[in-house]
């Protein structure tokens, strides 16, 4: 099934560059240009993904990512947001909101194309395997639902990848680019302060019953998972 994209984006010459340089690899797009248009073509067909420009007429790229990730219905949806601003504390602000990634303008065709098709691998379905069982964590691959006890802890995607590779290799400290190649591919440039965006994360989604102190940073050296006293 071909990959649906969505680009929103106030600037007919740059939309028209991104919907060709796509469809030439393979997508089909649709194309909104702002954030409530945006909003009426997602509600009348979920996307696979969504680009979204930073500097939108209205509301805002960050305003509407954020309410993507609030509404059930869009919280899985994939986003990347297209920005100008090359700063890292605007890039930060853009992946906590919950992009997924993010692409400074002026970019090249291919990087786009490179950058979508790492975030669609990140959002594949994991194998059915049994659950894994780590203290009073349950993690099931197969229904990607968390439980802390009785429990369901809700959490992001990339934060359920980061919690499942912590839970396969507890005990381990990987450090940040160790867990960037892990979890976001070697192929991807992704900065190290983005592992402690979604560390972040996670240790919020676990702070039911305390189970964030799972989540352990190793000074010096990176992160470890370990259910132990």
């Amino acid at each position: 099934m071909t990959t649906s994209i969505l680009i929103v984006e106030d600037e007919p010459a740059i939309r028209e560059m991104v919907r060709f340089a796509l469809e030439r690899a393979g997508f089909t797009c649709r194309e909104a240009g702002d954030s409530e248009r945006a909003l009426v073509a997602i509600a009348d067909r979920c996307p696979d993904l969504a680009l979204i420009d930073w500097m939108l007429p209205g509301m805002n790229g960050i305003d509407l990512a954020r309410r993507l990730k609030r509404e059930d219905a869009t919280k899985e949806l994939p986003l990347i947001m297209l920005t100008a601003r090359g700063e890292e504390d605007d890039r930060i602000r853009g992946l906590e909101v919950g992009a997924d990634d993010y692409i400074t303008k002026p970019f090249s065709p291919r990087e786009l194309v490179a950058r979508i098709k790492a975030v669609m691998r990140r959002y594949q379905p994991h194998s059915g395997d049994a659950p894994i069982i780590a203290g009073e964590l349950s993690l099931d691959p197969t229904s990607h639902r968390v439980t802390a006890g009785e429990h369901v802890l809700d959490m992001g995607p990339t934060e359920f990848r980061l919690l499942l590779f912590f839970m396969t290799h507890a005990e381990r400290v990987y450090s940040r680019t160790q867990l960037l190649d892990k979890i976001w591919g070697s192929n991807v440039y992704v900065e190290e302060r983005t592992v402690d965006v979604h560390i972040r994360r996670l240790r919020k989604a676990l702070e039911t019953q305390g189970h964030d102190r799972y989540i352990q940073t190793v000074r010096g050296a990176g992160y470890r998972f370990s259910a132990k006293d």
